[in-house]
């Protein structure tokens, strides 16, 4: 099992994680999503002090290309059906193991993910399944700032979070 302090990458599942798991479909078909800016800043966060972040999700969606690009996510995987492929070619690419990798899950199609990295990690309102397979539960539900809770927990394992107050403030 992986460690908090020997994570070089955290990867983030869409709906029910970096959103509240609601898809808003106006009378246009025109789909919408909420964040919470707190999750925003987490993951700059970790951007800004050497722990990269990808997203990987089964659908496709305007607004969270908007957000990944706002981000500056990188790594943007969306229209995923396998997500474990993605993964083995972000983990080849980057030259890191599994146990340096962290998962932020909410629901069975996370399972195989959560099952492959060091420290898997659900949301406060994860399916069971996923609870169960977790190394890490936040407090927060998705969309409510779980991203920030990981992001926090990880740059304090690694002795980064003073500096990060240092650089924002």
């Amino acid at each position: 099992m992986g460690k908090a302090e020997d994570i070089k990458l955290v990867i983030l599942d869409v709906d029910g994680v970096m959103s509240d798991g609601r898809i808003v479909i106006d009378d246009n078909g025109v789909q919408s999503r909420n964040f919470d800016i707190k999750d925003g800043l987490g993951v700059v966060a970790l951007q800004m002090l050497g722990v990269e972040v990808a997203i990987i999700t089964s659908k496709r969606s305007g607004a969270v290309r908007h957000r990944a690009e706002e981000l500056k996510i990188k790594r943007f995987y969306e229209g995923i059906r396998k997500k474990t492929e993605a993964y083995a070619e972000i983990i080849e690419d980057m030259g890191i193991t599994d146990d340096e990798v962290c998962y932020v899950g909410d629901d069975l199609v996370d399972l195989s993910m959560m099952k492959r990295v060091g420290l898997p990690v659900a949301v406060a309102d994860a399916v069971p399944d996923i609870l169960e397979h977790a190394a890490y539960v936040t407090s927060a539900r998705g969309g409510y700032g779980a991203v920030r809770e990981v992001a926090e927990m990880i740059l304090k394992a690694q002795g980064k979070w003073e500096k990060l107050l240092t650089k924002i403030n």
